[in-house]
């Protein structure tokens, strides 16, 4: 299994459980103080520090200053792709500023673009880009399954074992037809050609 690098942004908080098989942990500015909230010591706190102004300890910082073009969660992605990683988690992402949360899911096609698979995942919701091919994603239990494109269009979609099944079809990113599909296997086969997918997997 490929390494995975874990990043704690500054969204709304949600316990992080999933973090003992991390191989490197980069908090994002308050994500810092959700990090220690939940017991987790980062080897990189980064940002520009507008929304935590305590001490840092015990790892190496970055600070950057506040006029830039990258939200600090994009520069911890930009860092964990830099050092190699092509599984990167973020964590404490959802909820909080609007913009900000937008700005997470754009992040999904841009580590896609650099053949990286991003995940978001809090108490309610899993999430996950993924590029053409054939994958298997299995069952979670009262949860629904959509799937939406990410690039202007996915072509040569098809979706097994769920109840809206779909062979040899396209989505665009102007509807979401893919929203909100139901488990009928242990199972969901999904496989395509092109663009850019996002999976999610959210509690109903």
């Amino acid at each position: 299994m490929e390494k995975r690098c874990l990043i704690i942004t500054g969204g709304e908080f949600s316990p992080i459980e999933d973090y003992t098989d991390s191989d490197y942990i980069i908090a994002c500015d308050k994500g810092y103080e959700y990090a220690k909230r939940c017991g987790i010591q980062p080897d990189l706190a980064l940002g520009d520090f507008d929304s935590y102004s305590g001490k840092v300890e015990n790892c190496d910082v970055h600070r950057c200053k506040p006029e830039k073009d990258d939200t600090d969660t994009m520069l911890a992605i930009k860092e964990a792709l830099k050092m190699g990683y092509k599984r990167i988690s973020l964590r404490c992402a959802l909820g909080g500023r609007m913009d900000h949360l937008i700005a997470n899911i754009q992040t999904f096609a841009y580590a896609a673009k650099a053949g990286a698979v991003l995940d978001i995942t809090d108490s309610n919701n899993i999430m996950f880009n993924l590029n053409p091919g054939t994958h298997r994603i299995n069952r979670r239990e009262g949860c629904s399954l959509s799937v939406f494109a990410l690039s202007d269009k996915c072509c040569g979609l098809s979706l097994k074992g769920v109840k809206y099944t779909l062979s040899n079809g396209e989505i665009n990113s102007f509807f979401p037809i893919g929203v909100s599909n139901e488990w009928v296997e242990e199972q969901a086969e999904i496989s395509f050609e092109s663009g850019i997918l996002l999976v999610v997997m959210s509690k109903i």
